[in-house]
């Protein structure tokens, strides 16, 4: 059993016991879909569209969501009591679970990282949805997840989506140069 927390310690940071018990139980099913390992999961790039990522995916998860976590630090001292309202551990738990399908998404053939033919007819906002609905977590966390990449054009976005999806794409556009 893959050891979620020791990978992922920003989990800790979700106050919520239920609701860190479901992330973990998605990533858990994840990981287990096509037996990706801690090993596994450090050495495949997080993005398939671009050459040459050596960042790792679970690099690029737990960078994110410290992105994620900053950006609120930031808000809530700057603008107090005058800004949007921002559900932390939502916000935490969809950073966590938004690229979670891209375990689904993606298989090793050949020794390459590669993206699977699930993966050709779901990308992993949909499987990464469909996850966290199995597993009971609640509606803002899948919305995190459903609109944080090009299938939410067009959404309206909570607060939590709107600084996952700029956290993201801070990310994913440095390294992909």
């Amino acid at each position: 059993m893959l050891d979620v927390i020791a990978m992922l310690p920003e989990m800790k940071e979700i106050r919520d016991e239920t609701l860190r018990q479901k992330v973990e139980a998605v990533w858990q099913e994840a990981a287990a879909y096509r037996g990706w390992t801690r090993d596994l999961l450090m050495k495949i790039p997080f993005t398939l569209l671009a050459e040459g990522v050596t960042i790792p995916f679970i690099d690029h998860v737990r960078a994110v969501c410290r992105l994620c976590i900053a950006t609120e630090d930031v808000l809530k001292t700057i603008h107090q009591e005058r800004r949007t309202p921002v559900n932390r551990d939502v916000l935490i738990a969809g950073a966590l679970l938004a690229d979670v399908g891209k375990l689904l998404e993606y298989e090793i053939v050949n020794g390459k990282v590669t993206k699977s033919d699930y993966g050709r007819y779901l990308r992993h906002p949909f499987s990464g949805v469909g996850l966290a609905f199995k597993h009971g977590v609640p509606e803002s966390v899948m919305h995190v997840i459903a609109t944080h990449s090009k299938e939410g054009a067009g959404e309206k976005r909570s607060p939590e989506s709107i600084i996952f999806h700029h956290a993201d794409f801070i990310d994913f556009e440095l390294v992909k140069g």
